[in-house]
């Protein structure tokens, strides 16, 4: 067949360890052969980073901005550890903060659902998208010990210089700790638009769920900045559409999601969403079957995968030994930004190649092959384990069929 030609660019940010190595096999076996790829190139990997002082992070947030595209293979945020490994300049921030605060956005994640991988809640059938802020609350928090005989204060000073001020606590008879958290108006409307964007996109319904009754300022205004955008700038929308917003507390989203089917995006404070996401990839399956994409209130869309490096395989293959690493969230990280390439330069062809290639996928696993991590979850009664290289030209194989 002729190769799929891309009108114009997406922005290809490569990655550290284990998944670098999944992303050229990716590209070489599965993508190359079939499509013409018109990538803006940027190495996101640990050792370019710090030779940039990580300016080549801000470049690809930059670039994504300006084709609206992107897609990202797993990156390493250092520790102590990786210091030393890497011996580098400084303790670089998480790559994906970053281009979340330059893009001001908001990430969804959903499981891949397969055939012989059953969720651990029964009810469950279609996937449950978390949205979480990705901005602020304890992430960007301030906190103190405090000592005993101590009082704490909350002290705001106006523009004018005037100051109010709240008693948070008294320590007369013991030390403690107190932590001041902040979010802005602004983030949390770019939150809400970007989730009722998404939610008309997919045509799914949407929830959003905090504690109000309990944060009658902080929470609360994260329910009214919600309601006030989704009434001036969605409803009509929505009504369209044929899909429902609404909120509820966090407790009783929770009693709610457990007793569900699935099929909704789950709106989420950043704390709330950092936990759900997890909690929701596990009961479907691991996050090495979950789709993660960061999308801006103005229509950017950054697809990456939910999971880390595969720091002990990568160390593995290094030793030339065989590895069975799990490479679907990568494969749906590059399928998911083809076909919103596609959608956005309506490139027909190149929707329907990304289609083929996750159905391909889907279709590989349902047929009892699959690595090593899928083995152990799977329920099939025929599983056949496969190397790294091998899932992909068994994907390969059953995608040359579709096309």
């Amino acid at each position: 067949m002729e190769k799929i030609r891309m009108k114009t660019p997406l922005v290809e940010m490569d990655g550290d360890e284990m998944t670098r190595i999944i992303w050229k096999m990716i590209k070489d076996i599965l993508l190359s052969p079939y499509i013409e790829l018109n990538t803006e190139y940027y190495d996101l990997g640990l050792v370019h980073r710090n030779e940039t002082d990580d300016q080549v992070t801000v470049d690809s947030a930059n670039a994504t901005k300006k084709y609206g595209v992107a897609v990202k293979c797993a990156t390493i945020t250092p520790n102590a550890q990786r210091m030393t490994e890497y011996d580098l300049k400084e303790m670089w921030k998480s790559p994906n903060g970053t281009i979340r605060a330059i893009l001001d956005g908001t990430v969804f994640r959903a499981p891949i659902i397969v055939k012989g991988i059953t969720p651990l809640i029964p009810t469950w059938k279609k996937p449950i998208t978390i949205a979480r802020h990705a901005y602020g609350d304890v992430y960007k928090n301030t906190e103190m010990r405090v000592g005993k005989g101590s009082k704490a204060e909350l002290v705001v000073t106006s523009a004018d210089g005037k100051e109010s001020r709240e008693v948070i606590h008294s320590f007369d008879d013991t030390d403690g700790i107190i932590q001041g958290l902040h979010n802005t108006d602004s983030s949390i409307g770019s939150f809400a638009r970007s989730c009722f964007n998404f939610a008309l996109d997919v045509k799914q319904d949407l929830w959003f769920a905090t504690k109000d009754t309990i944060s009658k300022k902080y929470d609360h205004r994260f329910k009214d900045i919600f309601q006030e955008i989704f009434d001036a700038e969605y409803a009509d929308k929505f009504k369209e559409a044929g899909i429902e917003y609404f909120y509820t507390l966090i407790d009783d989203a929770v009693a709610r999601v457990v007793r569900s089917e699935g099929g909704y995006i789950w709106a989420c404070k950043n704390y709330d969403g950092d936990v759900m996401s997890d909690m929701v990839a596990t009961a479907f399956g691991s996050l090495g079957m979950m789709t993660s994409v960061l999308v801006s209130p103005d229509g950017v869309y950054e697809y990456e995968a939910a999971h880390g490096t595969v720091t002990r395989h990568y160390y593995k293959h290094l030793k030339g030994e065989e590895t069975s690493t799990n490479s679907v969230a990568t494969l749906f990280a590059w399928s998911g930004a083809l076909k919103k390439r596609g959608q956005l330069d309506n490139t027909p062809e190149l929707v329907e190649f990304a289609e083929k290639l996750e159905k391909a996928t889907v279709q590989t696993i349902e047929d009892g092959v699959m690595t090593g991590d899928l083995v152990a979850l799977s329920n099939l009664p025929n599983k056949r384990k496969v190397n790294t290289e091998e899932f992909l030209t068994e994907i390969r194989d059953r995608l040359e069929k579709m096309l």
